[in-house]
């Protein structure tokens, strides 16, 4: 397992090892002593999985408002995505800024999204599935989102005609209008 630091502070790349043999393989997608030493979360109390059927799928961008924030660890296991988030964590140098991983099932690559920022996913393939797993409860009062699409953010979305987003996500405020997360 190789973790990889990113441009948003507490977020990071994680490079699973996959073993394998004529059988397929085998790898590790989760080791708490590891991520201890990286100074990650290691308690995580659900999980949760997403199939996207059309390419072009946006999910997103979601976050929770303290004491309800979620850092979270997602993997392709399907298809693949493009991971993207947004900082809004009160005081952060890269607050206002995102950053992106490509999160491929044949890369077994995963990524850590800290808390306090605003999570969304693309899917790059038909019948893509994610898995993620959250360091706190969905709580659905305290639920909210960023515009995916906000000229200001102007996140490079891989897309090549209209997405396929739920009314909820597309209906989220601008970042303008989204108070900062107090950690």
């Amino acid at each position: 397992m190789k973790i990889t630091r990113l441009k948003i502070p507490g977020s990071v790349e994680v490079a699973l090892q996959a073993r394998g043999d004529e059988r397929g393989y085998f790898m590790r997608t989760y080791d708490e002593a590891i991520f201890a030493e990286h100074g990650l979360p290691t308690r995580w109390v659900q999980m949760n999985e997403s199939r996207s059927v059309n390419v072009g799928t946006i999910r997103g961008m979601h976050f929770q408002r303290p004491p309800h924030t979620e850092a979270k660890l997602v993997r392709c296991t399907r298809g693949a995505l493009l991971d993207v988030f947004v900082d809004l964590r009160q005081g952060s140098p890269t607050y206002g800024q995102w950053d992106s991983v490509e999160l491929r099932a044949d890369r077994h690559n995963a990524v850590l999204v800290p808390r306090g920022c605003a999570h969304a996913f693309c899917s790059l393939e038909p019948e893509s599935v994610v898995n993620y797993m959250v360091d706190n409860f969905y709580t659905p009062a305290a639920e909210e989102g960023v515009r995916w699409n906000d000229p200001a953010l102007a996140i490079r979305w891989p897309l090549t005609g209209e997405p396929t987003i739920s009314a909820k996500d597309a209906a989220w405020p601008l970042f303008k209008d989204v108070a900062p997360v107090a950690l």
